[in-house]
């Protein structure tokens, strides 16, 4: 009855490196599952990324992997490493540079029955994705004297916004908080807030606010439920992220998407943990949820909807949880619980 109806999608899997092989294998089994009483199914195109690749290909970034997202549009990605030192750059800001995925998205909510200090949290952290500090102009002026160039764009302050704006439009949201440093950085953040604020005038049904980052942080730390979207830069954005996710469990449960014109990556926002890697220990649930959000992107919502609720089963009855919250499953048998519970 399905196979006549069935709906196919190609997608580019970067598995990872560390645990993400196991996390990614879990998130595949759960979406072909949902898929299948859906009539939706996956045509995975699979590529390594980091350091495995390097030691197969010596790149990085294999060519083929880069075509791959040119031609798929769509790509979900599991932890991967990236040397730390060395000039080796980010995989992950290497990918967003090179697709013009401008938009990170990250929305923070609590999964039923696991207990945190700050229950019924949900907001939304929208960060600019391609410049600030992260677009990477750095240089050593002389001996013992380093420079870093902070990139700030009308183009890219005014299209971050824009996306905001129109996403609280869409899903109801009520208040936009944009979060700076324009007290001291008065040019670059400056114009961010100067773009915010142009933008904010043509949405006259949603609040906007404006927080300067170090108050922001104590903020959230005091009332995370006075914000609902957070507007903010690439830099400020990635540390208030980790932080914010805090407050629902750990960046172990939080997804993340990588949003751009043409293309889409979704990414669990955790490394790679090589310490666990190949023990069956890790908790697959920040990529299931980053799957989550790329069914939405390409107009599953009923297969997302069935695998979000499944996901909130599991953690609610909280017989077979991993070890990070609290319980005592492996990797596959937690996946293996979210099947049956689909």
């Amino acid at each position: 009855m399905a196979t006549e109806t069935k709906r196919t999608h190609k997608i580019t899997l970067i598995p990872g490196d560390g645990i993400g092989p196991e996390v990614s294998g879990a998130v595949v089994k759960i979406l072909e599952t949902a898929g299948a009483a859906t009539g939706v199914s996956f045509d995975w195109h699979t590529y390594d990324a980091g350091a495995d690749a390097f030691a197969k290909t010596g790149e990085y970034i294999p060519k083929a992997l880069y075509e791959s997202i040119e031609q798929n549009k769509v790509a979900l990605k599991g932890p991967v490493t990236t040397p730390i030192g060395g000039g080796f750059a980010s995989i992950n800001v290497t990918l967003r540079k090179k697709f013009d995925l401008y938009s990170n998205f990250r929305p923070i909510k609590n999964l039923p029955g696991l207990k945190t200090n700050y229950p019924g949290v949900d907001l939304i952290i929208v960060r600019e994705n391609t410049e600030d500090l992260y677009a990477g102009l750095e240089l050593m002026i002389v001996p013992g004297v380093a420079q870093s160039l902070k990139i700030i764009t009308e183009k890219g302050s005014t299209r971050i916004s824009k996306f905001a704006f129109e996403y609280a439009r869409k899903f109801g949201r009520k208040k936009i908080h944009a979060i700076h440093k324009a007290n001291i950085m008065k040019v670059t953040d400056g114009l961010f807030l100067d773009c915010a604020r142009k933008v904010a005038a043509g949405f006259p049904e949603i609040t906007y606010a404006e927080h300067i980052v170090d108050n922001t942080c104590m903020q959230l730390v005091m009332n995370p439920y006075q914000y609902d979207v957070i507007l903010t830069e690439n830099l400020y954005g990635d540390i208030l992220s980790d932080l914010c996710s805090a407050f629902v469990g750990g960046l172990g449960l939080v997804p993340g998407a990588n949003l751009g014109v043409d293309c889409a990556i979704f990414e669990a926002v955790h490394g790679s943990a090589p310490d666990i890697a190949g023990k069956d220990m890790a908790n697959p649930t920040a990529l299931l949820q980053s799957a989550i959000l790329m069914l939405r992107h390409i107009d599953e919502a009923e297969t997302a909807d069935l695998v979000q609720k499944a996901l909130e089963n599991v953690y609610a009855e909280g017989n077979t949880l991993t070890k990070d919250v609290g319980g005592t499953s492996g990797t596959k048998a937690f996946a293996d619980a979210v099947v049956a519970a689909l």
